[in-house]
């Protein structure tokens, strides 16, 4: 069996139209979720993208792996869906980035934290400083400064672009030489070189992460007058009363990185109506490249006829606030940032029952790795917090299955850039840690105030009723569920082994 997995960056978990989105157009992936499984209540583990990748390629949570911030290493001890699947005999391949920070204390410094996942290598390696892609535009002709900001720059003067918001104009490069394009088109040349030979390939693209700019004709697919208006209070101001931690975050002129091509104008407190509503628009014609893109590659797979061999996952790291709540990018408690899409297509015969099927269970991204394994018959190492998904696609006995979701985020560096810790907290006071199911969520500070939300009652999530007497009863039951989750998910190295009188030294059996 041959593994394609595809993340992409920032993607909201309710844009699919497959799973009933009324306005994002994703016509291959809706293909593929009809000849796969969806699922419509999935969750990424952490934020921003490196840690949320490393519970991607490793199945362990943040509080486990403690990779807790873009460029934190990644303790080398820890094993990966890429070292798994070379044990299993393949030779996993990366196309785009993972941005894991390696352990210096096994591995080469690298110039910047973004390191290949060990055990994966790289035939292109498209991070931020983006060189094979920018190599390739020069090829072409392309006369774009060869620096990552510079290259998405927007046509200048564009026609009818007077009107719009600042991200409406086109990048000045076509969308068949745009990163995704150019990604699968590196994916499906080596494809081809791989005849009869078992592969595993990732297949990471940027989109849709800011900078939001599309090539034509993304970038006007989506009219900025159907778009809704963030859900939020009237003004900031009363959104901010909700939390400390939300005040702050919206109040912090970094967290407003730039989100397009023009930086200096990006106080997203203030944004007029028309630039919120072009952001949106703008951001679902970027998955809609993305998309025509996954329908190029799965295309291929099927006219090289190894579709039927190839499993498929697509996902993403962690989703975007898009201004709900006034807030914008990843670093938030509420469903915006945790939210994701996940489809999977097992090309097995056992999964011919649920091709089509919506799942409504929680899963996470720790998942992730143990069903890839699962897939291509490896051992799913005991490190792993997440169970394999394949019941959910082979219909098979759930029984005991999670009936909540588990997210968590540091609020250390990713806001000023120093690394200094916000509000005056102590370094190791920044974990926040939350949990949620069908009925309400619960969010807890180390050193700040907890927050919980009635789901049914208030799925916006902007009543928080922590100090309400009476939900102290459901603050308590869920306070319980997180405090259980911790001490059932805690790091389990060397638990559950036991060296014997005549020194064997044996793994009990797993429990799940």
């Amino acid at each position: 069996m041959n593994v394609l997995f595809i993340t992409a960056d920032q993607w909201r978990g309710e844009c699919l139209s497959a799973t009933g989105h009324p306005i994002v157009k994703t016509p291959h992936l809706d293909a593929l979720a009809a000849d796969g499984v969806a699922f419509k209540h999935h969750y990424g583990q952490a934020t921003p993208c490196g840690p949320a990748r490393v519970c991607l390629y490793t199945g362990m949570y943040l509080h486990n792996h403690l990779s807790l911030l873009n460029g934190t290493p990644l303790d080398a001890r820890h094993t990966n869906v890429a070292l798994e699947a070379g044990k299993a005999g393949y030779h996993p391949v990366l196309f785009g980035y993972t941005d894991v920070g390696l352990d210096p204390r096994h591995h080469d410094l690298v110039d910047d934290y973004e390191g290949v996942l060990p055990g994966m290598e790289a035939v292109c390696h498209l991070n931020s400083k983006r060189k094979p892609w920018l190599a390739y535009l020069e090829e072409k002709g392309y006369a774009i400064a060869q620096t990552p900001s510079d290259v998405f720059t927007q046509q200048e003067n564009y026609a009818g672009a007077e009107n719009k918001g600042q991200t409406f104009a086109p990048t000045v490069f076509k969308a068949e030489d745009s990163p995704a394009a150019f990604l699968v088109g590196e994916t499906i040349n080596y494809i081809e070189e791989q005849r009869e030979k078992p592969w595993f390939a990732h297949v990471s693209f940027l989109s849709p992460h800011p900078p939001f700019v599309a090539p034509e004709p993304y970038h006007a697919m989506f009219d900025a007058d159907d778009m809704p208006l963030p859900i939020r209070c009237e003004t900031w101001q009363e959104e901010a009363k909700q939390h400390p931690w939300l005040e702050y975050y919206l109040t912090q002129e970094s967290a407003a990185a730039a989100f397009t091509t023009q930086p200096e104008i990006c106080d997203r407190l203030e944004l007029p109506d028309n630039e919120l509503r072009q952001m949106r628009a703008t951001y679902y014609g970027m998955m809609a490249e993305v998309d025509a893109q996954i329908g190029r590659l799965v295309g291929h797979l099927k006219q090289q006829g190894v579709y039927d061999d190839t499993l498929i996952v697509f996902t993403s790291d962690h989703g975007e606030n898009m201004g709900d709540h006034y807030a914008h990018s990843k670093y938030t408690y509420f469903e915006e940032t945790f939210h994701v899409p996940l489809v999977i297509r097992d090309p097995s015969k056992a999964a011919d029952v649920t091709r089509g099927n919506i799942v409504e269970a929680f899963t996470e991204a720790v998942d992730l790795m143990p069903t890839m394994l699962d897939a291509i018959g490896a051992d799913i190492p005991h490190q792993c917090d997440g169970s394999s998904l394949l019941g959910f696609t082979r219909n098979a006995s759930l029984e005991g299955w999670r009936g909540e979701a588990h997210m968590e985020f540091d609020m250390r560096a990713p806001y000023d850039g120093k690394g200094a810790p916000p509000m005056g907290l102590k370094m190791h006071q920044c974990m926040v840690n939350i949990i949620r199911d069908d009925d309400y969520k619960y969010v807890h500070f180390a050193a700040l105030p907890p927050l919980l939300f009635d789901l049914r009652n208030d799925p916006d999530e902007f009543i928080n009723l922590a100090d309400d007497v009476k939900y102290q009863s459901v603050m308590i039951e869920y306070a319980g569920k997180l405090l259980s989750w911790r001490m059932e998910n805690d790091d389990r190295a060397l638990t559950d082994m036991h060296i014997g009188g005549d020194g064997t030294f044996a793994l009990g059996m797993r429990d799940k």
